[in-house]
């Protein structure tokens, strides 16, 4: 310390706590004493100024010292408690848990303090993300020893912490079925995160158990509850009874959302029950809720594939009369789906529709139609789709190209060069095949006809 400074604990601050260690705290005063006897009684500080102090502490330490400081220095101080919440959230948020813990048994023991039920919501939302559920949960009996009745969202919140483990799942269906015993009512969010974590869980006896118990105890089910049991119906391809539920609740005026139909159609869509996909999809819009592209591209891949390409198609025009456009999945979709069945000129129409939209396709539409064509002799019109492919700027396969090169060098080579006149980009992927096409070529060459005369002529 330099000599011309008096020893610091001689140093006012603007609160009057003589500070006695060299801790990085700074106190602002317009123009305050520099020095005063420290045998001089100091007034009293203001605790509002206190709280605004430890609120702009960035360091929780640094807080609880001042917070500290100003107890030990004044015994006459009584700290407000915005100080208190103040200080235990901060020591909450930075992990120091045993002093927040001390600063919450002296608020506990002094009963002038009203606590503000918020201050343990964010505790147990602290204890949860620190990954401290039995935390979180003796938290809730701490509330109880402030002679305060535990919140029904403080019962949701613990919940929530709990069912994201599953070795949590039992418990915090004690902790449900016991909250009766506190005065605390579930809510319907309270039924739906226990249903949604013994859902996760495989166990949808008590999933189903706890949506009839909410309707015995007037707690009215929501669009998540009807949700949550379906979605654990259909993981456990219980399709039908997930069906019931949507007829259900369509019954009792709910207005199912679109995750709904979606996991719905899905389901329907896998256990082939295209049938009943499509009427429920049909009747989606009338019941209020507008197909979008997910729902309609989850029916037309259900049809394709149970090679029904043609009732894909028909899906595709319901989709432009109401409103929703197919996009390059529904095209796409359509495309492979006709190949499979053979419909190569079908599918080719639809593959003009796609360029004609403007749309990017990918290689692999252009190789199931120019394989498809290959396989059944159709090389022109497979070199057509190939020309065409390469003109509009896409690079093929290799397999593609050795489709092609097969079956020209077994029908008629002239062809070949046909193709080849298309420019080819420094890209193009036919210089991966060049090795491979060469060998086949001379291969070929040794054995056919068509390809000895031509080169004699060459």
């Amino acid at each position: 310390m330099p000599p011309f400074l008096p020893p610091f604990n001689n140093i006012v601050n603007p609160l009057h706590l003589p500070i006695k260690t060299l801790k990085p705290v700074i106190f602002f005063h317009s123009s305050p004493p520099l020095f005063t006897n420290p045998n001089q009684q100091l007034p009293l500080p203001s605790p509002s100024r206190i709280h605004k102090l430890i609120a702009s502490q960035s360091d929780p330490l640094v807080a609880k010292e001042i917070f500290d400081l100003a107890s030990n220095t004044h015994p006459r101080f009584r700290h407000s408690y915005a100080s208190f919440h103040t200080l235990i959230l901060k020591l909450a948020r930075s992990r120091h848990f045993p002093l927040m813990n001390s600063l919450l048994s002296r608020l506990k023991s002094d009963r002038r303090y009203t606590v503000a039920p918020s201050l343990f919501t964010h505790i147990i939302r602290i204890y949860g993300d620190a990954d401290l559920p039995e935390k979180a949960l003796k938290t809730f009996y701490t509330i109880l020893e402030f002679n305060m009745k535990p919140l029904t969202k403080q019962l949701n919140v613990i919940l929530e912490i709990l069912v994201s483990q599953r070795r949590y799942l039992r418990p915090a269906f004690d902790l449900f079925k016991s909250a009766h015993r506190y005065d605390v009512s579930p809510n319907v969010e309270s039924y739906n995160i226990l249903m949604r974590g013994f859902c996760s869980n495989d166990d949808l006896s008590i999933a189903h158990h706890l949506f009839d118990e909410m309707l015995k105890r007037d707690v009215v089910p929501n669009v998540e509850s009807y949700r949550i049991l379906m979605q654990g119906l259909c993981r456990k391809s219980q399709v039908n009874k997930a069906v019931e539920f949507l007829d259900d609740m369509l019954n009792k005026g709910f207005v199912p959302d679109s995750l709904i139909y979606t996991t719905l159609l899905n389901s329907l869509c896998r256990k082939k029950k295209l049938r009943e996909a499509y009427k429920v999809l049909c009747r989606m819009k009338v019941k209020g809720c507008d197909p979008d592209i997910v729902h309609y591209n989850t029916v037309i891949l259900g049809f394709c594939r149970e090679n029904r390409a043609h009732d894909g198609c028909k899906v595709v025009e319901d989709m432009e009369s109401n409103g929703c456009l197919p996009n390059l999945v529904s095209y796409r979709t359509i495309v492979g789906g006709l190949c499979s069945q053979g419909l190569y000129d079908e599918a080719r129409t639809y593959l003009d529709i796609m360029l004609s939209k403007g749309f990017s396709l990918h290689a692999s539409v252009w190789h199931v139609l120019i394989n498809g064509l290959c396989n059944v002799g159709r090389v022109d019109e497979a070199c057509s789709v190939l020309e065409c492919m390469l003109k509009s700027g896409e690079v093929p396969h290799l397999c593609t190209w050795m489709d092609v090169a097969s079956r020209i060098c077994e029908v008629e080579f002239e062809r070949l060069e046909e193709v080849l006149k298309v420019e080819i980009e420094p890209c193009t992927r036919i210089v991966e095949a060049g090795v491979d096409l060469q060998e086949y070529l001379i291969k070929k060459g040794r054995t056919n006809a068509k390809f000895k005369s031509r080169k004699e002529k060459v």
